[in-house]
């Protein structure tokens, strides 16, 4: 079995970082698309804000908004997508420091995606 090295790591967390970049702008791009498609011909007005829709600010939303084609629902999407590149990236670290028995590492990137999740699933920043 060969070993997992530094250089294989670093060009895995390239990979995974410019592969979620495209894909989510991709998503975000045809979203637009979907958007100017059905909303196009409407004129903005900036006088009132009626703010986000609802569909788009749950996952169950989002992901019912995609299967009907809702261009708002797909941008979001894309944009999730974009979020979750970076936290993708630690996780792959964390797998990396551990073919690498650099337990260490490990120790600390588990810290920081407990510090992601939590932040994520409490709404707190810091």
């Amino acid at each position: 079995m060969t070993k997992f090295k530094d250089k294989d790591m670093q060009l895995l967390l390239g990979q995974v970082l410019r592969a979620g970049t495209i894909i989510s702008i991709s998503i975000v791009f045809i979203g637009g698309i979907f958007y100017l498609v059905r909303h196009g011909h409407s004129i903005a007005n900036y006088k009132v804000f009626n703010g986000i829709p609802d569909f788009v600010q749950h996952p169950s939303g989002i992901i019912y908004g995609i299967l009907n084609i809702k261009g708002q629902a797909i941008i979001q999407f894309g944009i999730v997508l974009l979020i979750a590149t970076p936290i993708m990236r630690v996780v792959f670290s964390t797998i990396g420091f551990v073919l690498e028995k650099d337990y260490m590492y490990v120790a600390i990137s588990l810290v920081v995606l407990s510090i992601i999740f939590f932040s994520m699933m409490t709404g707190r920043a810091g």
